[in-house]
């Protein structure tokens, strides 16, 4: 899977948390949404850094191998 990226996150304006991140505001991942067929996606500790893009089919597919426990124990 290949992604592009941008250099400054904050140009997005729509981040969003995972549910599964709790209310500590540790590390999370951010998502952005409002981006057609590319989902922009961030660290929570570095708003204003890189974020990476990916393509709708591709998140799903990460997503989809995450519920298969693919990656690991969450």
């Amino acid at each position: 899977m290949t992604s592009q990226s941008i250099t400054d996150a904050s140009v997005l304006t729509a981040w969003r948390k995972s549910s599964y991140s709790g209310s500590e505001n540790a590390a999370c991942v951010e998502v952005a949404d409002g981006v057609p067929g590319i989902v922009p996606v961030r660290d929570s500790k570095n708003p204003t850094g890189p974020a990476l893009l990916f393509t709708v089919d591709a998140w799903a597919a990460f997503l989809a191998g995450l519920a298969r426990g693919e990656f690991g124990a969450r």
